[in-house]
């Protein structure tokens, strides 16, 4: 992970929400339609394990996404995620939707894109994270920039920095290595 803003790393501890683009961020951003026009999205299940701990952590995890797909709701209902803000045209206005909905301010979140439309709500959070396959402008926009590409483990990465920063990681890997969790 590359902390472009010198203060990133620092703010990670103050991070209470995760909010996450779909395509090209839990995907890597394919979107494969099937000859009934029914759409299929391929998700990393070690992203997965990623935001399961954070919630397991203390963490609120919303979504936020321009494209609405049952394979996205799916995909949500198995993570518990229930913060599901779809079929956006834009973006931004979510932050006033999760406040509502968890409490916590604009500055303790940190949203994840990858392309032009999430440059704008990049904007409103605490911290912005992209992709490191991400569009230039994104990656010029973020505080921090991934190692991994969308839909392959970037989410991972980002939530293992923000259980890190808080001091829950070791505790977390522990209890799975004695199937605590």
């Amino acid at each position: 992970m590359k902390f472009i803003s010198p203060t990133a790393k620092a703010a990670l501890a103050s991070i209470k929400v995760l909010i996450l683009d779909v395509d090209g961020v839990l995907t890597d951003g394919q979107i494969i339609y099937s000859d009934d026009g029914s759409e299929t999205k391929i998700f990393n299940v070690r992203d997965g394990l990623g935001l399961r701990l954070l919630q397991h952590a203390g963490f609120k995890v919303a979504i936020a996404t321009g494209r609405s797909t049952p394979a996205l709701l799916h995909r949500c209902k198995n993570l518990r995620i229930t913060l599901i803000f779809d079929g956006l045209r834009q973006k931004s206005p979510v932050i006033e939707k999760v406040t509502e909905a968890t409490g916590a301010t604009p500055e303790e979140m940190l949203f994840i894109g990858d392309d032009l439309p999430d440059l704008s709500l990049m904007a409103r959070v605490g911290l912005a994270a992209a992709v490191a396959d991400a569009h230039t402008e994104v990656i010029a926009a973020a505080d921090i920039v991934t190692e991994a590409p969308g839909g392959q483990g970037a989410v991972r990465e980002v939530c293992e920095a923000l259980l890190k920063a808080r001091g829950a990681w070791d505790t977390l890997v522990a209890d799975l290595a004695h199937e605590r969790l």
